[in-house]
């Protein structure tokens, strides 16, 4: 069934840093061929292996607040000393033109969203433990170990947020945490006011 004659659906998906949130919303649109990846700006360098405008816009900090001021953002935050935002219209487009949309951003971002009254579908991936999220992110081998500190003290404060999510899910064995992401995707797919519009064509 061809959903794209109605508006999409924006998931917002976040987790603390070393959570594994990028690798499983890649996931999800290698498996859902109506899902687009909305590509964040942000005003740090690449990592090895990032791409421009596949994993993110690199951009300067002055092009970001240029962004910033003509309100481009349809959220934005400043997280471990760099600025991170989403692009409105582009989010926007994909939603008119039918697609689902997922967002990997933080905390600050979705709560930026949910205040704005956006409708959308809040999912928060939680490590199993900040150990491990801890030896993640020692694997990934771009952070120093001061770094790595920071971004564990910040995923405390993050995972105190996750309660007002809609769905949480632990991503303790990866394959077990997609099928969770996949289940949470097709029931939001399928719930009735949003197949409403499918029931006289039947």
């Amino acid at each position: 069934m061809d959903r794209r004659e109605e508006r999409g659906i924006m998931f917002i998906v976040s987790a603390p840093s070393g959570a594994g949130k990028t690798t499983l919303c890649r996931m999800a649109v290698e498996h859902f061929k109506d899902i687009r990846f909305s590509i964040s700006y942000t005003t740090r360098s690449p990592r090895k292996g990032e791409e421009e405008g596949r994993d993110y816009h690199f951009v300067s900090e002055a092009t970001f607040k240029e962004m910033l001021e003509r309100g481009d953002f349809l959220e934005w935050a400043e997280v471990h000393g760099y600025f991170y935002g989403t692009p409105k219209d582009e989010v926007e487009r994909m939603l008119k033109e039918g697609h689902d949309v997922i967002l990997d951003i933080d905390v600050q971002g979705a709560k930026q969203i949910k205040s704005k009254g956006k409708e959308g579908v809040y999912i928060f991936i939680a490590p199993p433990s900040l150990e491990v999220c801890r030896e993640r992110l020692r694997k990934r081998g771009v952070d120093s170990e001061e770094e790595i500190d920071r971004r564990l003290e910040n995923a405390k404060k993050e995972l105190a947020e996750a309660l007002w999510y809609d769905y949480i899910i632990i991503n303790d064995r990866l394959e077990d945490a997609f099928e969770r992401l996949k289940a949470i995707i097709l029931a939001e797919k399928s719930r009735a006011f949003r197949m409403r519009p499918f029931l006289p064509k039947i």
